[in-house]
Order: structure tokens, then sequence, then C-alpha cells
């Protein structure tokens, strides 16, 4: 079976254990027949550990860890078999497969999925710490076109300014003599100068980086 936990990932469990040898050593009225019969059992508890690592089921779920565990529904059919194979556990492990019992099976799910989720808010932090930098640094960009469209105006304010003047002095005098001698009907009208300025930026922060200083 397949156990879906939160972030998407997944826990394979088989659960198919053999326990022939051991129900036998249960029934058996003799000790060196049921002694015998529990040594097969943890044989075949290390064979079907040997036969369920060489599937790798974990090669065919991307969303699984590197391991399978092999359930075994009670505490008493693993006991008898560590005791006659005592490496039984390390042995499973080396296989990357993971023995585990109704109890240790809830403990491994739930300590899992917690450092999945652990990750995926790490992961989420990281992504925001990006965005949040990333979004800072266009900030400043902007500010520096800001900074540079305001010179821009300024400059053609202050060049209409002078267009102004020039006209006043240089052109409007002479036509207005003309006016004055009749020559011309219509009193030529006198362009205004502009007098709201530019506002700067005042943020330090895009003020800073249009000055070409660190925001």
């Amino acid at each position: 079976m397949v156990v879906h936990l939160a972030g998407g990932r997944n826990i394979i469990v088989d659960a198919k254990v053999p326990l022939l040898a051991f129900l036998e050593a249960t029934e058996a009225r003799d000790e060196r027949l049921r002694d015998e019969r529990l040594a097969a059992h943890a044989r075949h508890l290390r064979a079907h550990v040997d036969a369920l690592g060489a599937k790798a089921y974990w090669r065919h779920l991307a969303t699984s860890p590197e391991f399978v565990v092999l359930f075994v529904p009670a505490e008493a059919f693993l006991a008898p078999a560590l005791e006659k194979d005592p490496t039984l556990l390390e042995h499973a492990a080396a296989k990357k497969v993971v023995i585990a019992t109704p109890t240790t099976l809830i403990a491994m799910l739930r300590t899992v999925a917690h450092a999945w989720t652990q990750e995926a808010l790490t992961s989420r932090t990281r992504e925001i710490f990006e965005l949040g930098r990333d979004l800072y640094t266009r900030l400043g960009t902007l500010g520096e076109h800001v900074d540079r469209l305001g010179r821009s105006l300024s400059r053609t304010v202050t060049d209409f300014n002078t267009a102004v003047g020039s006209l006043e002095s240089r052109v409007l005098v002479p036509a207005r003599r003309l006016a004055a001698m009749e020559v011309v009907e219509n009193v030529l009208a006198t362009p205004s100068p502009v007098e709201t300025g530019v506002r700067a930026l005042s943020a330090t922060e895009l003020a800073g980086r249009a000055d070409g200083t660190p925001g």
C-alpha cells in the first residue's frame, strides 16, 4: 500500500510478511520443534527483506524516499525473529527496508510527515526571501528610471522658461513696437513660464539608488 503524507509525499508499505513458520511454532508442543520453526521464521523474514529490497519500489514513485516499509502486524511476530537473528534490523536497513510494527509505523509516519512539513516551510521561507530581494532590487531600478525622468522633465521646464524669456526680451519687444505703430492689428499673447517644478524623490531607498549609492 501507499501512505500519502503532507506535501505530496508518499511512503510505500509492504504487509505481505511470511508468518507460516511462526504459526507452526506457536502450535508446536515440542520445544525443539518450536525453536526450529522460530529460527525458520527469522530466515523467512530475512529472505523477505532481501526480496523486498531488490524490488526497489521507490524507483517507481518519485515522491517516495529511498526505502520501503516492511509492516509486521504485531510486536509478537518480530521479537522472536530478532532473538534468532539479532542483526536482522541492520541487515534490513542496508537493503533500504524498514521493519515496522503498528506502533513504530505510526511514529515513523508522523516523524517523516513532520520533517517534510518543516522542509516545505523552510523552502517557502527561502522563496519569500528571494522574492523580497528581487522586489527590492526592482524598486531600486524603478527609482533610477523615475529619477532620470524627473531630471529630464526639470531640464525641459528650464529650457521652456529660458525660451519664454528669450521670446519676451528678443521677439515680443520689437513686435509690440510694430503694434504701437499700428502696423498690425492684433497684440501678441505672452506665454507664461512654468512655475511648478518636478517633485524630487524623497524615499531614502529610491533616492539612494538614484544617486548611485546602495539602496
